[in-house]
C-alpha cells in the first residue's frame, strides 16, 4: 500500500492527474524505489475505490513523464525519479522586504537540494486553497505563511490544510489553532512583544502613556494589541491605539510603536516640525529591522527573518519534526 491518497472530485484537475501527481509523489520521498512495480491497475482500483479507466489513464501520464516503463503481462514498474532534487512551494501571504529576507535565507539555505518554486496568496484562504488543489501532489513539502483576512472563518482554511499530509507542511511565523503542524517556525506575537517591551521598561517609564500605532485594513495580528495593553496595564501605563499616524496630535511624554513604515516617516516627519526631542519628550519604537532604522537611530523590535528562513531549511533537509520559536529581540537606540 502507498498511504492514504486524498482525491478531490471537485477539482479542477482531472482525477487521473491527482492519482499521478499522488505516485510522483510517493516516487520522489522514496516509497516507490527504481524497479519497484505500481499495484496492478486492478488492485489500485479495488484499494483505493478509482476506476480502472483512471488509473490506466494516469499510468499512461507516468509513462509519458518517463517516471515508469511497462512490462506486457507484468505491469507498470518505476525507472527512478526525474530528478534528485526535493521539490518545495513556499506560499506567502504578501511580498514585503521582510517576508523576502525570510524567502532568499531559505533558498540559500536549501542550495542545490531543491527546486523552489514561490506563490502569494495575498491573505485570502480562498486562493490558497485553489494554489493547494493545483499543486497538491507536485511537491514534496509545502512551506506556507498562514495569515489570513481578519474576518476570515477558520473553515474557509482549515480544511484546506488538513488536505495537505503532515509530513509534507512546514508552516512559517504564526501558528494557526485547528492547523496540524510537525514542523514550524513560528512567532509568538503576544509573549513576544510583551517580553520585549519589559526588557525596556527602564527607558519606557521615561513616558507617561504609549500610543500603538495600528493600520487597520493591513490584517496585522490583533495579538499586537493585546500585548501592548497588558504591558500598559502592569505597569500602569496609559494606552490608546491609533490606526492612522497622520491623524495623530503629537503629545510629549508618549511613546508611539509604530507596525508601518509609512507610519514611522509620517511620525518622523510631524516630530522634526515640532519642538519635541525624539528620545527625551517623545519616543518612537518601530516593528522590524531595516539598515535605514539603524541609520536613523529608531528603536526597533523585531523577529529574525533571516534565521526564519534558515530554521526552516534546516528542518527539511535533516527531516526534523519541530516547532521552532523565532529569536525576537529589541535593538535600544536613541530614539526611545
Amino acid at each position: 500500500m502507498l498511504g492514504n491518497i486524498r482525491l478531490d472530485s471537485k477539482s479542477k484537475i482531472p482525477i487521473p492527474i491527482q492519482v499521478a501527481e499522488f505516485i510522483i509523489s510517493k516516487i520522489d520521498d522514496g516509497t516507490l524505489g527504481k524497479e519497484d512495480f505500481l499495484p496492478s491497475i486492478n488492485a489500485f482500483n479495488k484499494n483505493y475505490k478509482v476506476s480502472r479507466d483512471s488509473v490506466e489513464k494516469a499510468y499512461n501520464v507516468l509513462k509519458k513523464r518517463g517516471y515508469v516503463n511497462a512490462v506486457p503481462g507484468k505491469g507498470y514498474y518505476v525507472i527512478g525519479k526525474a530528478h534528485d532534487k526535493l521539490r518545495i512551494l513556499f506560499i506567502l501571504n504578501k511580498i514585503s522586504s521582510f517576508k523576502k529576507i525570510t524567502y532568499y535565507s531559505f533558498f540559500k539555505a536549501m542550495g542545490d537540494k531543491a527546486i523552489i518554486d514561490l506563490q502569494i496568496h495575498h491573505y485570502n484562504p480562498f486562493l490558497l486553497k485553489d494554489i493547494i488543489d493545483q499543486n497538491l501532489h507536485k511537491y514534496n513539502y509545502f512551506v506556507i505563511m498562514p495569515h489570513f483576512e481578519l474576518d476570515a472563518e477558520p473553515a474557509s482554511y482549515l480544511d484546506t490544510f488538513k488536505r495537505i499530509p503532515e509530513n509534507e507542511l512546514l508552516i512559517l511565523d504564526k501558528i494557526l489553532p485547528g492547523v496540524p503542524a510537525k514542523k514550524a517556525v513560528f512567532q509568538d506575537f503576544s509573549s513576544d512583544i510583551h517580553d520585549a517591551l519589559t526588557d525596556a521598561t527602564t527607558m519606557m517609564k521615561k513616558y507617561k502613556t504609549i500610543v500603538l500605532v495600528f493600520p487597520k485594513y493591513r490584517n496585522h495580528p490583533p495579538e499586537i494589541i493585546e500585548s501592548v495593553e497588558q504591558y500598559g496595564k502592569e505597569q500602569t501605563q496609559e494606552v490608546s491605539v491609533e490606526y492612522n499616524a497622520a491623524n495623530i496630535t503629537l503629545s510629549e511624554g508618549s511613546v508611539y510603536i509604530v507596525i508601518a513604515d509609512d507610519d514611522l516617516v509620517t511620525l518622523i516627519k510631524m516630530i522634526r516640525k515640532s519642538d519635541y526631542v525624539l528620545g527625551k519628550d517623545i519616543g518612537i519604537i518601530s516593528f522590524n529591522e531595516t539598515d535605514l532604522k539603524d541609520l536613523l537611530d529608531i528603536t526597533v523590535i523585531s523577529t529574525d527573518f533571516k534565521k526564519m528562513g534558515e530554521t526552516a531549511a534546516d528542518l527539511i533537509l535533516n527531516n526534523k519534526n519541530e516547532l521552532v520559536k523565532n529569536p525576537f529581540y529589541m535593538i535600544k537606540r536613541g530614539s526611545l
